[in-house]
C-alpha cells in the first residue's frame, strides 16, 4: 500500500514540474529535462515514467560495450522517459536493433557497390584493350583532313598518335578527344632547341595552347639521329633534349610531357640471342649521357623495331610466320633458355639487355615505329598486302588482348606505335616507304587487318570488312561505341540507374535485416 501511495505521488510531481527522484535512489533525470509539461506528461496515468514503476524488466542479453558509456546511458535513460510502452532494457534492445538495421541498410549498398564491380570486371574488360598507338605521318598530297581522321585513329582502337611534328590542325582537331599525342622537332630544330628560351618560345607556340584539350605527353626531338653519321647532328642531340627539358620546367609542364628521341634499331651491334644484345661500340659514348638523361627525367627510351628489314635481307634464312606473329616453332635464346615465337619481341628483349650492360636496366622501352608495306619494288620480298594484314593485323590483336610482354620483361606491356596511319605518296626512298599506311588517302582500308572495325569504314584493295561505297571522301565514322544487340553480353549491360538495386540485391538486404532483427528483438 505504501509502494502505491509513493508511485501516486511522483507521478503528482511530475505533473506539478517539479525536479523528483527516482523511487530507489538516484537522480532520475536532471531538474532541467522537465521544466515544460507536455501533452505526455499531464496525461494520467500514462505517463512516461508508468511503464518504468509498473512494469518487471524483460531478461535480455546485456547491450554491447559501444552502449555502455556514462554519456549513452544518460540518454537511454532520457530517450527512455519519451517512450511509455517500452522498459530501459527494451529501449536499449531497440537502439541496438536499429543500429544494426542502419549498419545492414548501408551493407546493402556495399554489396550494390561490389556488384557493380563484379559486372565492371566481367562484363566490361573483355572488349576493354591495351592502348593502341599509330604514327600520324604527313608527307602526302592528298591526304584526308585532321577533322577526318579522327574517326578513323578511333575506328582501329588506338588510343596514342604519334606526329613528327606538332601540327597545329590536327592538335585541334583531336581536342576533348582524350587521345596522348607525342609531338615531335624534326632534326632541323636540333641547333636551336639547345637554346632553352628558344625551346621556351617553341613550347608556348605549339604546345601550350592545345592544353590541356589536347593531351600532349611527350616531345621527341630527332628521329634516329645516332644511326646518321651525322656529327653535327648527334653533337645536338642530347643538348636539344635538356635545352627542350628546361623549357619545360620553366613552363611548368615537365610532370606532364616527357622529353625524348627514337633511335633505329641500328644503334644494336648484337641483337641475337636476345640476350646477347649490346650497342655498338660507335655510339654508346652519345648513347649513355642520353641514357643518364631518360634515368633522371623519368622518360622513355624509344626504339624503331622493324622485323620487315630483317626478312627482306634474308628471306630463306628467317621463317616468315616467325615474323608475322604467325604460328611457328620458334627459337630458344639459349643463355637464358627463354622462348620466342615471334622476332619483334625477340628484337624488344634485345635492347633491354643492350641496356642493362650498359647499366640501365630499369629505363622504359617503347616502340615507336613498328609496320610492314603492303607494296615494295621488286627486291623487297615479303612485302604484299597479304603480309601487311598478318604483320599489323595480328599486332593490333596482340595489344588488343594485352599481349605485349616480352619473355625478358614479363610484367611489362609494351606501348607500341604502328607505323603508319596512312599511304604517304610524296615520301621520298623505295615503293616500300609509301605503302606502309594501314589507309588510304581516301579512307578505305589498305588491306583488311583480320578484325572487324567500325562497319562505315570501306575496305580496300587487300579485302575489307564492308562495302566500299565508291566515294571518295573519308567516312565519318561514329565517336561513340554502338551497343550491341544483347545488352546483357556487352560492355553496356551495366543499369544506368547505380541508386536502384537488383531483386537479389533487395532479397539478401531484407534477409540481413530480418536475422539481425529476430536475433536482437
Amino acid at each position: 500500500m505504501r509502494e502505491k501511495e509513493e508511485q501516486i505521488r511522483a507521478v503528482e510531481l511530475i505533473n506539478d514540474g517539479h525536479s523528483h527522484k527516482n523511487l530507489s535512489s538516484g537522480v532520475l533525470c536532471p531538474t532541467t529535462f522537465n521544466r515544460h509539461k507536455t501533452p505526455l506528461c499531464n496525461k494520467s496515468p500514462s505517463c512516461r515514467f508508468h511503464s518504468i514503476t509498473t512494469s518487471p524488466p524483460l531478461r535480455r542479453s546485456p547491450p554491447p560495450a559501444f552502449l555502455d558509456s556514462a554519456a549513452l546511458k544518460w540518454s537511454l535513460k532520457a530517450f527512455t522517459a519519451l517512450l511509455p510502452s517500452y522498459s530501459s532494457s527494451q529501449v536499449q534492445n531497440l537502439i541496438t536493433a536499429s543500429f544494426f538495421i542502419i549498419v545492414s541498410v548501408y551493407l546493402s549498398q556495399f554489396i550494390n557497390t561490389l556488384t557493380s564491380m563484379w559486372y565492371t570486371v566481367v562484363m566490361i574488360s573483355p572488349v576493354m584493350v591495351t592502348s593502341i598507338g599509330v604514327n600520324y605521318g604527313q608527307i602526302g598530297d592528298n591526304l584526308p583532313s585532321p577533322e577526318e581522321v579522327v574517326p578513323l585513329v578511333k575506328s582501329i582502337g588506338a588510343t596514342k598518335v604519334k606526329l613528327y611534328d606538332a601540327n597545329p590542325e590536327i592538335l585541334k582537331a583531336f581536342s576533348g578527344t582524350g587521345v596522348e599525342f607525342i609531338v615531335g622537332l624534326g632534326n632541323e630544330y636540333l641547333s636551336k632547341m639547345k637554346d632553352p628560351s628558344k625551346a621556351l618560345t617553341w613550347i608556348k607556340q605549339n604546345v601550350t595552347p592545345f592544353l590541356p584539350a589536347t593531351n600532349i605527353t611527350c616531345i621527341t626531338i630527332g628521329n634516329e639521329i645516332l644511326a646518321l653519321n651525322d656529327s653535327s647532328l648527334t653533337d645536338s642531340l642530347l643538348p636539344a633534349m635538356q635545352g627542350v627539358h628546361s623549357a619545360l620546367v620553366t613552363a611548368g609542364l615537365s610532370d606532364q610531357i616527357a622529353v625524348t628521341t627514337a633511335h633505329s634499331l641500328a644503334i644494336l651491334q648484337t641483337s641475337f640471342p636476345p640476350s646477347a644484345g649490346e650497342f655498338s661500340p660507335g655510339v654508346i659514348d652519345y648513347l649513355k649521357p642520353i641514357l643518364e638523361f631518360h634515368q633522371k627525367t623519368d622518360s622513355p627510351f624509344l626504339i624503331n623495331a622493324y622485323p620487315f628489314f630483317a626478312y627482306k635481307g634474308s628471306p630463306k634464312e628467317i621463317p616468315l610466320d616467325f615474323v608475322l606473329f604467325q604460328q611457328n616453332q620458334g627459337v630458344v635464346d639459349p643463355t637464358t633458355g627463354f622462348h620466342y615465337d615471334n622476332m619483334l619481341f625477340a628484337q624488344i628483349d634485345a635492347v633491354y639487355s643492350a641496356l642493362a650492360a650498359a647499366g640501365y636496366k630499369t629505363l622504359k622501352v617503347q616502340i615507336s615505329e613498328t609496320g610492314w608495306p603492303s607494296k615494295g619494288d621488286d627486291d623487297e620480298f615479303g612485302a604484299t598486302p597479304e603480309n601487311a594484314k598478318r604483320y599489323n593485323g595480328n599486332l593490333i590483336k596482340l595489344m588488343k588482348n594485352e599481349k605485349t610482354k616480352t619473355p625478358l620483361r614479363p610484367n611489362n606491356d609494351l606501348i607500341i606505335y604502328v607505323f603508319a596511319l596512312f599511304n604517304e605518296n610524296m615520301k621520298p626512298g623505295p615503293t616500300s616507304e609509301r605503302n606502309y599506311g594501314l589507309f588510304k588517302p581516301d579512307g578505305t582500308q589498305a588491306y583488311s587487318l583480320g578484325f572487324t572495325l567500325n562497319d562505315v569504314v570501306k575496305g580496300g584493295s587487300g579485302g575489307g570488312n564492308s562495302s566500299s561505297n565508291g566515294g571518295g571522301k573519308t567516312p565519318v565514322l561514329p565517336m561513340t561505341p554502338v551497343a550491341p544487340d544483347n545488352a546483357s553480353t556487352g560492355y553496356l549491360a551495366i543499369s544506368s540507374a547505380p541508386g536502384k538495386r537488383t531483386g537479389k540485391e533487395a532479397v539478401l538486404s531484407m534477409v540481413v535485416i530480418m536475422l539481425l532483427a529476430r536475433h536482437l528483438l
